[in-house]
């Protein structure tokens, strides 16, 4: 279709586009997307597609476990996630976004990262899915991306939002939004609070300086209350105001491992720490919010 590639029209969000003629006389302008050179064990892998007539299709393996927010929802059909288990899916879908960031070439950025784009295998194997919305970012050099705003209400960076200048700190917000949703339960915009978003509520039950307020009350206090407070602490870190003060996705990726080193030596150990102990937690950047009570 496009004479191996001969004329090239410009470059889009995931490759070059190509000119080409369809059925030898047609004209067409040919998007070479690249969604198959992602592969990582925390993605959804792309199986094939279908292209019969009218019928359009990507193809993707099963996930037979659903997605995250069925398990965090209060769905009396799905099993109540312990906070160990809730790790480690925060951890696989972070390392997903971290191969995008820094493994692709060029990087990509998912743009719609959100608890029903976050899927769990038999095996309680996460992977991140849906890439419809995800474009390639510049590299340091390179210019800024200027992209119309595209996402899910409630996990929008506000930053890209109000500049539509693309870069992964726009993911990084979006992820802090899903761990508070794995941590609190809680739907992320409830017009029935007093803070109906899910950041601004979690930001006041801060101020209370006890975990027991903001922790999935489901979970009955099995858990450690320093990974927790690490956990709550990286979400506010992540949305940052200012994308440049957000941690990158590796930064989370070692925070989380921490939170569930944590939570393992309890288990392994078998002590019952109290949710009201606090431990002063060292972070190599900035907080947005802290709780002062702490």
């Amino acid at each position: 279709m496009t004479n191996n590639f001969e004329m090239v029209l410009g470059k889009g969000g995931f490759g070059m586009v190509y000119h080409g003629t369809e059925n030898g006389t047609e004209q067409v302008a040919v998007k070479v997307e690249l969604l198959l050179r992602v592969h990582h064990k925390n993605l959804v892998g792309l199986v094939g597609y279908c292209d019969e007539g009218e019928n359009l299709a990507l193809i993707y393996e099963y996930m037979a476990n659903g997605d995250l927010r069925e398990h965090i929802s209060g769905n009396q059909r799905k099993s109540i996630l312990d906070w160990e288990t809730r790790l480690k899916i925060v951890v696989e879908s972070a390392q997903g976004l971290e191969y995008l960031h820094n493994g692709c070439k060029p990087p990509m950025v998912h743009r719609d990262v959100k608890t029903t784009n976050i899927l769990v295998n038999e095996h309680f194997q996460a992977k991140l899915a849906d890439f419809g919305l995800s474009r390639s970012f510049p590299t340091e050099g390179e210019t800024p991306v200027s992209t119309v705003v595209a996402g899910t209400p409630g996990y929008l960076d506000p930053e890209y939002y109000r500049t539509n200048c693309l870069n992964e700190k726009s993911d990084v917000y979006s992820f802090g939004i899903v761990l508070l949703e794995v941590i609190t339960s809680q739907p992320v915009i409830n017009q029935n609070r007093e803070n109906p978003h899910i950041a601004e509520w979690v930001g006041v039950m801060l101020t209370n300086g006890d975990i027991k307020c903001i922790m999935d009350p489901k979970l009955c206090g099995d858990y450690d209350s320093s990974s927790v407070w690490r956990a709550v602490e990286l979400a506010m870190s992540c949305l940052n105001p200012s994308s440049a003060r957000r941690p990158t996705m590796s930064q989370v990726v070692i925070e989380l491992n921490e939170c569930l080193a944590y939570e393992n030596a309890r288990r392994g150990t078998n002590q019952n720490k109290n949710s009201e102990t606090f431990m002063e937690v060292n972070m190599n950047f900035d907080i947005v919010t802290t709780p002062d009570a702490r």
